[in-house]
């Protein structure tokens, strides 16, 4: 399925013209800074086309996604600090699995349905904690 779910609503996008930035702040308290390139897009099959976890998996940045990033569990958790304003609006279907998620705040989205519009950079919190507390390999 590869960022799609053929039984919830579909987000309303607007991929980004021009190149921005996104800072990750890791769970550990380091950051790094990607510069997104609208020509790239998509990175990979994982979350809709130019989301937060599109963007991640692209760069190699660790973001969790148990589901495949098709808005069927709430692993991607992620804070937007800077720039929400940016990013499309979520879907009745992503906040129902928000509510899973622990620690959401007001900023809080899913790493998979979140799209930036490449207006302003933006800054992502990645939770300390998520519903995947054990994985394989680690």
């Amino acid at each position: 399925m590869g960022g799609t779910n053929p039984y919830i609503e579909k987000a309303d996008c607007e991929l980004p013209k021009v190149s921005y930035s996104v800072t990750f702040i890791q769970p550990s308290g380091t950051s790094t800074t990607v510069t997104v390139d609208p020509e790239k897009i998509p990175y990979g099959v994982t979350g809709l086309p130019g989301s937060i976890l599109d963007i991640a998996m692209g760069q190699g940045i660790d973001l969790e996604h148990v589901c495949g990033g098709v808005c069927a569990c709430s692993t991607c958790h992620v804070i937007v600090k800077q720039g929400l304003e940016t990013c499309n609006e979520g879907t009745d279907d992503e906040y129902d699995q928000l509510d899973e998620a622990p620690m959401t705040t007001l900023q809080s989205r899913l790493g998979c349905q979140c799209v930036p519009n490449g207006k302003a950079d933006i800054v992502v919190e990645i939770p300390a904690v998520n519903k995947n507390l054990v994985r394989e390999g680690h």
